[in-house]
């Protein structure tokens, strides 16, 4: 039947992806041109697909497995290393970045499923030497610790005071529901998102 994955699909496609070698497998993956996002990939004949992302305003031309995520593709071939993996599976949301502006857990987005959409990480957020409001409130409410949660805190927080002029705590609170941050900066969190809201309303 066509579109059913066997046994024998899966378990090669499982082995592909444990020994990092890409073996495409009916109906695990689409083909170049399937998917409305996936536009302007191709392989090369060496297993990679050739892709181009537009990253913080700039676009990148790499070569990559089919499995890659985008964080894997930010943090490895495009060496940004802001976005950081925690849980690898959408749970922490260490490694939210935007596409198109919205935020996204970048670890459960295929790089290939990106297309022509526009990816912002937390290297692109500033401009030049000057930092976004978020990242300067974040500095001033000292609202991280270990600091490996707050460049997917930063992301998300920047959104929401960007698209919402006077955002409340409760609209705050919404917005990094899905962030997970071991060392308790929360209400630290709230009184920076706060702030750089007013800055962004001057």
């Amino acid at each position: 039947m066509t579109g059913t994955i066997t046994r024998r699909d899966f378990l090669k496609a499982t082995g592909a992806a444990m020994t990092g070698v890409a073996v495409p497998a009916a109906g695990l993956c689409a083909a170049p041109g399937e998917a409305g996002q996936g536009a302007g990939r191709a392989g090369n004949g060496s297993g990679l697909l050739a892709i181009s992302l537009n990253v913080n305003g700039a676009e990148r031309r790499i070569e990559i497995e089919a499995q890659m995520t985008l964080a894997e593709v930010l943090r490895g071939p495009l060496d940004m290393t802001g976005t950081k993996v925690g849980c690898d599976r959408g749970a922490c949301s260490a490694c939210t970045v935007w596409v198109d502006r919205v935020p996204v857990a970048s670890c459960m987005m295929l790089a290939v499923d990106v297309g022509e959409r526009k990816v912002v990480t937390i290297e692109g957020l500033a401009r030049g030497e000057e930092l976004h409001p978020v990242q300067a409130a974040f500095i001033a409410h000292d609202a991280m610790q270990c600091g490996f949660c707050t460049p997917g805190l930063v992301m998300s927080c920047a959104a929401l005071v960007e698209s919402k002029p006077n955002p409340s705590i409760e609209e705050i609170k919404d917005a990094i529901s899905g962030h997970l941050c071991r060392c308790g900066s929360y209400p630290h969190v709230f009184a920076a998102a706060m702030d750089a809201a007013k800055t962004l309303k001057g």
